[in-house]
């Protein structure tokens, strides 16, 4: 045999001992990915079997990271990316949670006074809190407000599942998404520093001489509306359904325990009690419950359409029902919603317009 030929063997021999070892290498990281999501999961469900569900957003963000970051080994740099993301989420929480303590310093007075009087301008006098709980709030939650407790606490949870999902599969539609979210909670916090407003279940629990000068904590909010009848800033309930109580009530979590999910309606209040209680104005609630439908139009298909318009509807009721939020609130962040929608889409026309003008293809962010 020549040496030609030997060295072709010996050529060949090397190739074929050297070409698996990239797809043996892949095989391992898929492996060690599939470990990792099974143990991710596994520790999710048993969190959730003994603890509940995760409607705390600091947890629920902890559980999206890390499955994000286990369902990204073997893929690069990506998952160092996980951290930086995902900080624009985690640090828009704790503005939130901060932006009471912001509002004290700005020293704004607090509106009591205003939204109740434009919900009475709106209904010919009728106060639309009052009167939903005069006519729907029972002795016992039905098991609609189970529905409307879920919708409420979707605001908590939706919009990371969201956007943990628009993560993995693009990267642009993710980047567009996430312009939404914080432009959308940027403005509300800038405006719940500068116009501190109490909500509607706030306003039934004081009267005008408990909140003259617009304290944005004054102790009547700490206290039960009942027996302070006509003279809260609600206004009280002239009527109620058999067994009901006949004062106004902040049941927003009432339609877990129809679901003995009593944990969950523990957690909420511990939440509520720790987070600015005078940001009513406007309902991100509401805005971004109309947000995500309007993102999520022309991504989805035709069929999903009905819920995208029943979801910000649904949630409006529901927080208008619980007194969370008089309407001016919704409507309010409804048009908050418009406006950064409008913004972001002018920005985008923009920035393509001077791309085209430089002679370089667009890259599109919706």
């Amino acid at each position: 045999m020549s040496a030609i030929d030997q060295s072709s063997i010996a050529l060949t021999h090397v190739e074929d001992t050297e070409t698996p070892l990239p797809t043996r290498r892949h095989r391992w990281l898929r492996i060690v990915r599939w470990m990792a999501i099974v143990v991710w999961a596994t520790v999710v469900v048993w969190r959730t079997v003994t603890d509940g569900f995760a409607f705390n957003r600091e947890l629920l963000l902890v559980y999206i990271c890390t499955g994000l970051a286990a369902a990204s080994i073997g893929q690069g740099r990506r998952v160092l990316y996980v951290v930086r993301d995902w900080l624009p989420f985690a640090l828009i929480l704790i503005a939130y949670d901060l932006s009471r303590g912001a509002a004290t310093m700005v020293g704004r007075p607090t509106l009591w006074h205003w939204q109740a009087d434009m919900d009475r301008m709106m209904f010919f006098g009728v106060m639309p809190t009052v009167w939903l709980q005069e006519q729907l709030k029972q002795s016992e939650p039905p098991w609609w407000e189970v529905v409307i407790s879920s919708v409420y606490m979707s605001f908590f949870i939706l919009p990371y599942v969201i956007a943990g999902i628009l993560w993995l599969r693009d990267r642009e539609e993710w980047k567009a998404f996430v312009r939404l979210f914080v432009g959308m909670n940027l403005i509300a916090l800038a405006i719940y520093v500068l116009l501190p407003a109490a909500p509607p279940w706030a306003a039934a629990r004081c009267t005008a001489d408990d909140v003259e000068g617009g304290p944005s904590g004054p102790r009547c909010m700490f206290r039960s509306a009942r027996g302070v009848e006509d003279g809260s800033v609600l206004g009280a309930m002239q009527s109620s359904q058999d067994g009901a109580n006949e004062w106004i009530e902040r049941i927003v979590g009432r339609g877990w325990s129809n679901l003995n999910l009593h944990s969950a309606s523990a957690l909420l209040d511990q939440g509520q009690a720790s987070v600015n209680l005078v940001a009513a104005i406007p309902s991100l609630h509401a805005g971004m419950s109309a947000a995500l439908a309007a993102f999520l139009w022309h991504r989805v298909h035709r069929a999903w359409r009905p819920l995208l318009v029943a979801y910000p509807l649904v949630m409006a009721f529901t927080l208008v029902y619980t007194a969370e939020h008089y309407v001016i609130d919704l409507l309010l962040g409804w048009a908050l919603a418009a406006v950064v929608i409008a913004g972001l889409a002018w920005f985008d026309r923009r920035r393509r317009r001077l791309t085209e003008n430089q002679g370089v293809e667009p890259v599109s962010t919706s």
